[in-house]
């Protein structure tokens, strides 16, 4: 199904130009709203069936509108944001706020690249951002705390795109924090665009109200200079590498305490007058009353004289590996191999060989309640489920293992896998993708689990899917 365009005048289906960094300037008005209108299947399509495998959001599948990470037909990487039909329940607002937010484009956004409008659906598609999101980075780092030179980079080109959009007639961006900033393929941060758009025609616009300026407390509405106020909390962010409410940091700020507000980790790392610097931009942004604040193209050209190392690419920084470093080798074990060819006979003897050894601390659980008379019972369904996967027998191996599995709270993975190969054995692979992801939340590094996965993902035509899918198991361990 060929790509369609949504309020569009325009005849054209070519849409190369859509990954341009530089900005698309406004054309004529029958062009307002011009903006590539995915289907529904081609979104389901992207993302597995909407896969909990593949959510992103920082809420999970908890959160009001959640957002899927998506690889489209062409190979590009999309991130799906997927609104309740309550949020927007008039597709005409949605499709005109999406439009007006795809003409937005720019090297420092994330940019917007499509949307859906569909049955009760109602889907925005944008630009996916591989290297993860400032709160990972500066919150969750394993290896390397982010460097001073680009915590100093990441308020430069956040305060850029925010300038970009102010300019282009989108001064309002909703609940801006942590993880509405993410970095590229090159390592660069970019900030999303989807919170340009809010989350629903009365949603709130802040998740924490700790961090929302004071007149969205007294009124409930933000105004342009809202954005300049939720900027400094990033700065805050950026400064400590912590969560701290504006007011306890006001306070310190005015105690000239502001060596408290530094992140420990950046000791020896920066000077005194850069620190003092960044901190009295922060005091600026975050002024009670709105009027005494800063507009985003003072921000900037204060930030500028601050950067550090430019010459240094952001993924060097970042220390985030790069487009040019060879990608590493797949090496399946003979049960990836076999799920990779389909080869379902040779995955039933493997898994008939490799038994319950990754339930071992579950079958310990079961043998001290087996005197019981109820759960005898329940363990006589999971041994006729064995007998009839042994026999091969599957149709019967379901019906028991289901019995087994919907009897009690203890639930084995292995027995999820094997009922995954028995739905696969009987042409039922939405299941068997089921069972698979089921044996995967069970235990969540164990390549067995991915490797059925992989192989229900290739029976359902996802080759794509199953392919990285073998990758994420062949990187855990051989099995």
């Amino acid at each position: 199904m060929g790509t369609r365009f949504c309020l569009c005048f325009r005849p054209s289906n070519n849409i190369s130009n859509l990954n341009d960094s530089e900005d698309i300037e406004a054309g004529k008005e029958n062009e307002k709203y011009w903006l590539p209108e995915f289907s529904l299947d081609q979104l389901r399509a992207a993302t597995s069936g909407f896969s909990s495998h593949n959510v992103v959001s920082e809420l999970g599948e908890k959160g009001p509108n959640v957002v899927y990470k998506g690889k489209l037909e062409d190979g590009r990487l999309i991130a799906v944001k997927r609104y309740t039909l309550s949020a927007w329940p008039d597709s005409r607002p949605f499709l005109e706020e999406a439009g007006a937010v795809g003409r937005l484009r720019n090297e420092r956004l994330a940019n917007l690249i499509g949307c859906c409008v569909e049955d009760d659906e109602r889907f925005l598609v944008a630009e996916f951002m591989p290297n993860a999101t400032l709160f990972k980075h500066l919150f969750q780092w394993e290896t390397q705390p982010m460097t001073w030179a680009m915590r100093l980079r990441v308020a430069l080109y956040v305060a850029q795109a925010l300038d970009c959009c102010s300019s282009k007639g989108k001064a309002l961006y909703h609940d801006l924090n942590a993880y509405r900033v993410m970095f590229d393929q090159d390592g660069n941060p970019r900030l999303s665009c989807f919170g340009l758009i809010k989350n629903s025609t009365d949603g709130k616009s802040y998740t924490n109200l700790a961090f929302a300026p004071p007149e969205f407390l007294r009124t409930g509405r933000v105004i342009p200079e809202s954005m300049v106020y939720s900027f400094g909390t990033l700065l805050l962010n950026l400064l400590s590498g912590r969560h701290i409410p504006p007011s306890h940091a006001l306070d310190l700020i005015r105690d000239r305490n502001f060596l408290m507000l530094m992140d420990s980790c950046l000791e020896g790392h920066f000077s005194n007058d850069d620190g003092t610097e960044l901190v009295r931009l922060a005091s600026k942004c975050l002024q009670y009353e709105p009027h005494n604040r800063p507009n985003f193209k003072y921000i900037v050209s204060a930030l500028v004289p601050l950067q550090e190392q430019t010459e240094v690419p952001s993924y060097v920084l970042m220390g985030v590996p790069h487009g040019t470093i060879p990608p590493k080798q797949t090496v399946l074990s003979p049960l990836g191999e076999a799920c990779s060819r389909l080869d379902l006979a040779r995955i039933h003897e493997i898994l008939l060989m490799i038994g319950y050894k990754e339930d071992e601390g579950g079958q310990t659980e079961l043998s001290f309640q087996m005197w019981t008379d109820q759960m005898q019972e329940r363990l006589n369904f999971k041994k006729n489920g064995d007998a009839a996967f042994r026999a091969k027998e599957f149709a019967s191996a379901i019906d028991f293992y289901t019995e087994f599995i919907d009897r009690g709270s203890i639930e084995s993975g292995t027995l999820f896998a094997r009922r995954c190969l028995c739905y696969l054995m009987s042409d039922m692979a939405q299941e068997a993708l089921g069972d698979a992801m089921q044996a995967l939340v069970r235990h969540p590094e164990w390549p067995t689990a991915f490797y059925l996965q992989a192989a229900a993902l290739k029976s359902l035509g996802l080759d794509n899917d199953a392919e990285q899918t073998l990758k994420d198991g062949s990187s855990i361990c051989q099995i």
